[in-house]
């Protein structure tokens, strides 16, 4: 019998930018396009990643997350020159994205700049959404990427900068870690500290509410102790604060 292949690819983009309200794509251009690729659930030396020129300026913000300038990027390819190449690299295969409709909507944004009528690329592959996997797996709790790959334990010392090719290699690692049935026990394990951890977070505050405060009234003595000092005070100071008038 003829084995069948199961082939992903993960993605990541690095953009000029994006606005503040949606759209947030529109007048922003990708510059970087970095995809690793699973065969069988084991990542293999293939991949696929480009830098493009955006023939448009990168905003100051973008450039302090990815640390990619213009002037680099003035030699590379436009977007165009790279299509062919991409699209035959993810055509046919499950396309795994962190946040999927960020880079979906940047891709799809390019591709209608490009004369020839080309598909969107939600009907050229199917897409998975890592974010949507960790947040149902970890309710509640930060899913960045970085925030994953400490949780898991993969290794983001080289991370200092985003870089799209680096960025999907960590992915594909947390992907493979999120969904494989040999760490199912793993998962399961934390899922379950967290919620032991919530629990006992809700046992303290359920008994912080239902706590009644223990009052302790002065003693006759003590009374009039307070009294004597209240007026020494006012004998010195010709008043005192704590007197009620």
């Amino acid at each position: 019998m003829k084995k069948i292949n199961i082939r992903q690819v993960v993605l990541d983009t690095e953009t000029t930018g994006m606005n503040l309200s949606y759209p947030y794509y529109i007048g922003h251009r990708i510059i970087e396009i970095g995809i690793i690729e699973i065969i069988n659930r084991n990542i293999t030396k293939n991949y696929f990643h480009t830098y493009i020129n955006p023939e448009k300026k990168i905003s100051k913000e973008a450039f302090n997350i990815h640390g990619i300038s213009n002037k680099f990027l003035s030699t590379k390819p436009v977007f165009s020159d790279i299509l062919d190449n991409f699209l035959n690299f993810i055509k046919g295969a499950e396309l795994i994205i962190h946040n999927a409709q960020f880079d979906i909507n940047f891709l799809n944004y390019e591709l209608s700049f490009i004369k020839k009528k080309i598909p969107k690329i939600e009907d050229i592959c199917i897409i998975t959404d890592t974010l949507k996997i960790a947040r149902n797996i970890f309710p509640g709790k930060r899913n960045s990427l970085n925030s994953l790959c400490n949780r898991f334990n993969i290794d983001i010392s080289k991370r200092n900068l985003h870089g799209a090719l680096l960025d999907a290699k960590l992915l594909a690692h947390v992907f493979l870690f999120m969904t494989t049935k040999q760490n199912s026990f793993q998962l399961k394990f934390l899922k379950e500290k967290d919620n032991i951890f919530n629990n006992k977070l809700k046992f303290l505050h359920k008994k912080l509410k239902e706590k009644k405060l223990l009052i302790i009234n002065a003693s006759e003595e003590e009374l009039k102790l307070h009294q004597l000092k209240l007026n020494l005070i006012k004998n010195r100071c010709g008043f005192s604060l704590w007197e009620k008038k």
